[in-house]
């Protein structure tokens, strides 16, 4: 599986949290996908789905999910031990580990060499650690939702992209709506 299958594949569960979706393809394939308000989508801020996603989650009780991406996520380690010491048992960090940088044309990341996030996390204090291949995605994270722990969930799965639109959505536009999720 490819990343825009499994973000297909989870898009029911997704409609009805708050999600916080990392920069570029990700972003643009949730938005055709399901386009929702309770989807933020990051147009350029590679690396802080899950700094915003964990700062959202402490600062209220819906379950926040952060989809983020291996290479976002290496180009900010520092979000593992923050996530680990600041524990919010309404959020799940899903990083969808295809071994590339997907929105920049497929080149390898470490992740898809020597270094293992899910081993990353755990060394940085992170409990609740679950690797699944890209097929096990929904279940595992409907089971994270469920346990109401904060979970980081790294899905293995295969590097490519399908063709799709740019959003042409104004990003005010999508902060308003999304804020007003938030609130509502």
């Amino acid at each position: 599986m490819i990343r825009s299958e499994i973000l297909r594949d989870i898009a029911p569960i997704l409609r009805d949290q708050l999600v916080i979706c990392n920069i570029g393809l990700p972003s643009q394939e949730l938005h055709m996908i399901d386009d929702q308000p309770t989807n933020f989508y990051m147009l350029g801020t590679m690396g802080l789905s899950s700094s915003i996603g964990l700062g959202l989650a402490l600062s209220q009780p819906k379950t926040v999910i952060s989809i983020d991406g291996d290479g976002s996520v290496l180009t900010n380690l520092g979000t593992l031990p923050t996530i680990a010491n600041n524990v919010a048992d309404n959020y799940i960090l899903l990083i969808i580990d295809n071994g590339s940088y997907g929105s920049t044309g497929d080149q390898p990341t470490y992740a898809g060499k020597k270094t293992k996030l899910e081993k990353v996390a755990e060394a940085c204090g992170c409990e609740n650690v679950v690797v699944c291949g890209g097929k096990d995605t929904g279940k595992a994270l409907q089971a994270a939702i469920d346990s109401k722990k904060m979970t980081v969930i790294v899905v293995k799965c295969d590097s490519g992209n399908i063709k799709l639109p740019v959003i042409t959505m104004d990003p005010v536009v999508i902060r308003d709506r999304f804020m007003k999720a938030v609130s509502a």
